[in-house]
């Protein structure tokens, strides 16, 4: 197992641990079907680039944003996963991918579009470039790696996993974080301001008597 990235294993506990070194490795989840996959990327990159044609000067752009929130569309599928039946799945908390999920998984694939975008002859080239590059090393990553975890995945935390085996989890609701600061970590600015707002109410409150 590649230490690159954390592992998870079933807990005896709905939901997903890290596992730390030493520890029993492994996924709640088989590796997908990489031909499912590349045939599943094959028509999402075939719809983008119908999206580039049909929306004209736009077309850059869309087919950039389809690309990035492809895979939540559909809980955690894409036109092209649909259609071959494999599905990405958000370990940590064994739900469907969302669109936050898809755009950290799918930023390497993207950065390719975006280097194409640049203008002429320096965007074919780099466009080129980064083809080569940054699709080489996802797909050999995605080849090796026991559970097929691009370097997306491992941002997002997320797997690529055959439909059928998930049937029962596509509707599986995340844990809501509770509104307390994490260490080495910041909390959002709307977060910030419903912790704040909680415990003025809380002072305002007369304590109960004794």
């Amino acid at each position: 197992m590649s230490a690159s990235h954390p592992v998870y294993s079933a807990p005896r506990r709905p939901g997903l641990r890290v596992v730390h070194e030493g520890e029993e490795l492994g996924s709640p989840y088989p590796k997908a079907s990489l031909w499912m996959r590349l045939g599943a990327r094959i028509v999402d990159v075939a719809v983008a680039w119908g999206l580039h044609v049909v929306c004209g000067a736009a077309g850059g752009v869309v087919a950039l944003l389809f690309l990035l929130l492809a895979d939540g569309m559909l809980q955690g599928q894409s036109v092209g996963k649909r259609i071959f039946g494999v599905k990405v799945m958000h370990l940590p908390t064994q739900s469907a991918a969302r669109h936050r999920d898809s755009t950290l998984r799918n930023a390497p694939l993207a950065l390719i579009v975006l280097l194409g975008m640049m203008p002429p002859p320096l965007g074919l080239v780099a466009g080129l470039a980064g083809l080569v590059v940054i699709g080489g090393v996802e797909a050999l990553r995605v080849v090796r790696d026991p559970l097929g975890w691009r370097l997306g995945d491992t941002w997002a935390q997320t797997q690529v996993v055959d439909g059928k085996v998930v049937a029962g989890a596509t509707v599986a609701a995340r844990t809501p974080v509770a509104p307390a600061r994490v260490p080495g970590r910041f909390l959002s600015a709307a977060r910030v301001r419903r912790f704040r707002t909680f415990k003025k109410s809380r002072r305002g409150k007369p304590c109960a008597s004794r």
